[in-house]
């Protein structure tokens, strides 16, 4: 009975269909291929194998990342690895010895004996050298200068340092004199930040640099260059050991390439995320590396200015003009400049992994007749055309290729697609374009619901959770939190799109009278399907010829994500008659369409989430500053992004299934456990190892103070860049703190705006002679006014200065002790810009850098000399001390917080003072 009725309906439909047709063949053409529509439209795709597949190719995307990024190479012993290879172990070995030390900010006593062992363990390498290379030692000490970057996190600040030690090696053929003239530079840090050992930041790359020091020593006979590995001091502070090298040491002079190696979290694999300006290095790593690993899209974003960071690598491009790699560990980035940056967290295989890629391509680079041609003397545009877009894939292999390249490729591939869907919509005429459009709509109704559920989700979340954060220790928490909603809000977008595509098709075909209306139903379905599908691709398409007109590198993601699924679809589905019936997208389409892009981006992007997640312990640059929602709404932002890109193919399948309901009790059900443990308290926002990122501050504030006569008032101050309040950590700490937004701090290079304060015991631990003075020597008002002003910052050798630029338009600033000019008056105005107004000069220096100095200030001709409150000077002095106090709150800290530091944080002991602008 069912068979007969499918053949009568067939039948019907076909006699109705060819009505004034042209015959039988025709008939019989059509009959079969109504009946395959109306069959699928009676049976639908599982609604169990489609969520089975959602699982499928959840648990591909983790592989390849676990595979890409997680997959260590084993670390070898020194006899595995013998003279010439690379040791973990030996390199390890210099991490540990490095750690024990203990914190080793600029001017510590830890920091001179960190230095001693680096050296004794570069005199060891020149004792053990081959015999037919020179190895040179030199412990290089620097006086003082001024790094004034124009770009990225310094701009606007002058960065002076003064009586700062590094090591540096030179390694040489014996018998190659030209190799004396042309050098590759290895470079990294041994200091630290005044609150962690620095195991991961940068510990490790100092390792790994002396176990290369010690390879290359046994090759380097068969070098035509010579290799410079730069242990610096002074990065922390504003890459003040990068920049002395490149101003000051002869050697410099040599350099042809830079080799940066950084953290910005602890072990995994080390990655490049900068390359250039001119390919060359990348080119030759690619072609050497046995682990490579690079990605273009972390570039992209750092460069953009997203990363709120700065390397060496940016001093070797900016000031010596020269092209290079920079490599980071990002692991774990949580615990970036916290104490949990520990050497019981570091991954193994992890120096093995950046040793052996680095010890190949220094052996290739340098064994190569010629470096790669110069770029600083390029053109802006051929700079840009030479750009190199990289990626690995699956860490095994590494694609490269220039920008010049990228921009033919990209243009051919939007020109034929462009191509293809103007023919497309030719044929189609006007019912194929408002398809077009209706579809689209489609895909930005998944967009806007994503985007709506997700951040919906995330203004909410501070309201109901004890932290506004309370994934940072269990970034797993993010996929049910906001991956789910941001599927369902897909999901919902679609179908709405879904539903209004087919009002109109069915309206369309209405119209025209062709089929009943059982067939025309089915055939409707069958149509919204594929041009749902279709809308996907022509997402992909917008988002090219955007990357492609701004020279964005990572659009080759763009590329890929649009080519394949469009060749599966060409391969397996299109029709070069448009008077053919639609069928169901065949499940082989789907799988060929979404392999290779799910292969080459996946690890990528969860890696980017997941420094996402952990870059939230760090979130809030002035503590209180900014909404407690807003590091929630970027991450649910982003996947909520990534799930309209990439669920777009798939989701449109979901409609000719029973898999809607299932997806949509599957995404509840996921978002609820997620929330349900968080509301719980059964996984805590911050662990242990993945602290909470705070500073405990003993503040003398003497601003306003002109006389001795003024009181100095002195408190204890708490803030976290951590979002979210501190009752639960001062209600531990039990020492009487007050918490709140009444009470700003102005820190001169960040403020405090929420934070905790306390006046408990806070006169003892230091003196009135600690506090640094400000005094004005002379007030010249004649042709222009011209301030002398003397500043004394007591035992402090790290400082932060402010100058008001409403009011000054030039200064000089000087040494007292030599007279020598640390920043002169007539340097560029774009090396003395400002920010918000103010001009910031940071220092830094070892236990022998000056305290006292003169500062001449050029007032502005139109200046307003206000008679207001405002500062004209706001000084800020550090002292690595614990008071009394301190020392308490320390110990009573919660295990789940750790102390965070960066250049612009004070240390556990600072000195406010201001000069008034009406002094």
């Amino acid at each position: 009975m069912t068979m007969r009725k499918r053949r009568e309906t067939a039948s019907v439909a076909s006699k109705g269909s060819n009505s004034g047709g042209d015959g039988s063949e025709k008939q019989s053409s059509n009959d079969g291929e109504i009946r395959t529509v109306v069959s699928v439209g009676n049976s639908k795709r599982s609604s169990i194998s489609w969520l089975a597949l959602f699982f499928i190719i959840s648990y591909s995307c983790s592989a390849i990342y676990q595979y890409q990024f997680q997959n260590m190479p084993v670390p070898l012993t020194a006899e595995q690895a013998g003279k010439r290879g690379f040791s973990e172990v030996e390199a390890f070995s210099h991490v540990k010895a490095l750690t024990e030390v203990g914190p080793h900010p600029v001017g510590s006593e830890a920091l001179h004996q960190a230095l001693q062992y680096v050296l004794t363990a570069c005199e060891t390498i020149k004792k053990t050298a081959h015999w037919e290379v020179d190895v040179e030692v030199d412990l290089f000490h620097v006086e003082s200068g001024a790094n004034r970057l124009v770009s990225g996190l310094f701009a606007g600040k002058s960065l002076v340092y003064s009586d700062l030690d590094h090591v540096v090696v030179r390694i040489l053929p014996k018998y190659t004199s030209e190799a004396r003239e042309e050098s590759i530079l290895v470079s990294s840090h041994i200091d630290t930040v005044f609150s962690t050992e620095g195991a991961g930041d940068c510990s490790s790359c100092v390792g790994v640099m002396l176990e290369l020091a010690r390879g290359v020593s046994q090759w380097a006979h068969g070098l035509k260059k010579g290799v410079i590995f730069l242990f610096n001091t002074g990065e922390e502070e504003g890459l003040n050991g990068a920049h002395s090298f490149i101003t000051q040491h002869p050697w410099s002079k040599t350099v042809r390439m830079a080799i940066d190696l950084e953290a910005m979290g602890i072990g995994g694999k080390s990655s490049i995320f900068q390359a250039g300006p001119h390919p060359g290095a990348i080119e030759s790593f690619a072609s050497v590396a046995k682990y490579p690993s690079g990605q273009t899209i972390a570039q992209d974003l750092f460069t953009s200015g997203v990363i709120k960071s700065a390397t060496d690598f940016q001093v070797y491009k900016e000031v010596a003009g020269l092209s290079g790699l920079d490599f980071a560990y990002v692991d774990n980035t949580a615990v970036y400049h916290t104490k949990n940056d520990k050497l019981e967290l570091l991954t193994k295989g992890s120096l093995q992994h950046l040793g052996e890629n680095m010890l190949a391509f220094l052996l290739h680079v340098g064994a190569s007749s010629q470096f790669p041609e110069d770029s600083s003397t390029e053109s802006k545009e051929d700079i840009s055309n030479n750009k190199a877009i990289y990626f690995d894939i699956l860490g095994t292999y590494m694609v490269v290729y220039r920008q010049k390249f990228a921009n033919l490729l990209h243009n051919s591939v939007i020109m034929q697609s462009l191509l293809i869907w103007v023919t497309s919509l030719a044929m189609g005429g006007i019912p194929a374009a408002a398809s077009l459009a209706l579809s689209c709509l489609g895909v930005l109704f998944t967009w806007l619901f994503s985007l709506g559920f997700s951040v919906l989700v995330a203004f909410l979340l501070p309201l109901v959770s004890s932290s506004p954060v309370p994934y940072v220790s269990s970034p797993w928490l993010v996929v049910g939190l906001f991956g789910a909603p941001a599927i369902l809000g897909a999901l919902t977008g679609q179908h709405l799109g879904y539903l209004l595509f087919q009002k109109y098709l069915l309206n369309l075909h209405s119209k025209r009278g062709q089929f009943p209306t059982i067939i025309r139903a089915e055939l409707v379905k069958l149509e919204a399907e594929r041009w749902l599908y279709k809308a996907g691709s022509f997402q992909w398409l917008i988002l090219l010829i955007l990357g492609n007109y701004f020279k964005i590198g990572s659009s080759y993601l763009a590329l890929v994500w649009l080519v394949s699924p469009a060749f599966a679809y060409g391969f397996f589905e299109a029709t070069l008659s448009p008077a053919r019936l639609p069928k169901p997208l065949k499940l082989a389409t789907l799988v060929l369409g979404l392999a290779t892009p799910i292969l080459i981006s996946a690890g990528i992007f969860i890696r980017l989430g997941a420094t996402l997640i952990g870059g939230m312990v760090r979130l809030d640059r002035n503590p209180g500053g900014t909404p407690e929602w807003l590091g929630n709404v970027v991450i649910a932002a982003y996947i909520a992004a990534l799930l309209s890109l990439t669920l777009v193919y798939l989701l449109s399948y979901v409609h000719l299934s029973g898999a809607k309901k299932t997806i949509t009790l599957a995404s509840l059900l996921l978002f609820s456990l997620s929330l349900a443990a968080v509301l719980s308290g059964v996984v805590p926002p911050f662990s242990e190892d993945t602290a909470r990122a705070v500073n405990v501050v003993h503040v003398v504030d003497a601003t306003g103070k002109l006389d001795e006569r003024h009181d100095t008032v002195s408190y204890v101050s708490l803030f976290s860049t951590t979002p979210g309040n501190l009752n639960k950590e001062v209600e531990q700490i039990n020492e009487n703190f007050v918490c709140g937004k009444d009470k700003p701090i102005d820190f001169v290079t960040f403020s405090v705006k929420y934070g905790c304060w306390t006046y408990n015991d806070t006169m003892s631990g230091w003196s009135e002679a600690d506090i640094p003075t400000i005094h004005v020597k002379s007030d010249t008002k004649e042709n222009e006014r011209i301030t002398q002003v003397s500043i004394d910052t007591k035992e402090s050798v790290r400082w932060v200065l402010a100058i008001n630029t409403k009011e000054i338009e030039d200064f000089k600033f000087t040494d007292a002790r030599s007279s020598e000019e640390l920043i002169s008056e007539d340097i560029s105005e774009d090396k003395k810009s400002s920010v918000d107004d103010w001009h910031i000069i940071q220092f830094s220096g070892g236990k022998n850098a000056p305290r006292l100095f003169d500062l001449t200030l050029y007032w502005k001709s139109d200046s307003t000399q206000s008679t207001d409150n405002g500062s004209l000077l706001k000084l800020r002095t550090d002292v690595n001390r614990l008071t009394p106090i301190t020392e308490r709150v320390l110990e009573k800290l919660p295990r789940w917080c750790s102390l965070f530091g960066k250049s612009t944080s004070p240390h556990t002991l600072a000195f406010l003072r201001n000069l008034p602008v009406n002094f």
